[in-house]
């Protein structure tokens, strides 16, 4: 059985205002480091044996911070667990889109990363993993709208729905026939 340490990263200042971020790479502020500093000294009294992140700043940093307090876990950049691409949405709120695009700009075509592509290269990177790691304990660190996609894809007999809090751990378990959530947006730690 491998397990997957889902961490989203911590907050951002654009979290904040409520902008889509997306593929822009959008640093940590003051808070989202304080965050992610808790949620290191939470995973640093459990057994992880390797970390992945997202190459975005916000995961990046979030994993780094967790990599300080895992001494000799390695930690791998992979661009496959990066956020969503929010297309022309990217760094708007919900009224300047609403403003520039009208009530019902979720009808239009603005561009966002589709859903096959999204799927297949985070299951590419999480097979991957899989296959590296069989039989251990990987955390990952990526994005809310991300890790949402990759455990619908995982675990299929529910369906999550609900955002993922900054710096929430969700753990799957990966077994053979079906996959587990342990633990779902867990943000204990804050």
């Amino acid at each position: 059985m491998t397990v997957i340490g889902f961490v989203r990263h911590g907050v951002t200042a654009w979290n904040k205002e409520g902008r889509a971020q997306g593929s822009s790479d959008i640093s940590l502020d003051d808070e989202g480091i304080e965050m992610a500093k808790r949620i290191a000294d939470r995973l640093s009294t459990e057994q992880w044996d390797i970390i992945y992140t997202s190459h975005l700043k916000r995961a990046k940093k979030t994993a780094e911070l967790i990599a300080e307090k895992l001494p000799g876990v390695e930690l791998v950049e992979d661009a496959r667990l990066r956020e969503i691409g929010g297309g022309m949405i990217e760094g708007t709120t919900e009224a300047e889109r609403i403003e520039k695009w009208g009530k019902e700009w979720r009808q239009l075509d603005m561009g966002f990363e589709p859903h096959e592509s999204i799927v297949s290269r985070g299951m590419a990177s999480l097979d991957e993993i899989r296959n590296k790691h069989a039989g251990k304990r990987v955390l990952v660190v990526s994005h809310g709208s991300f890790i949402k996609r990759m455990l619908n894809e995982l675990v299929t007999d529910t369906a999550y729905e609900e955002g993922l809090d900054n710096t929430s751990l969700t753990i799957v378990e990966l077994n053979d026939e079906n996959n587990l959530c342990q633990l779902f947006n867990c943000t204990a730690h804050l």
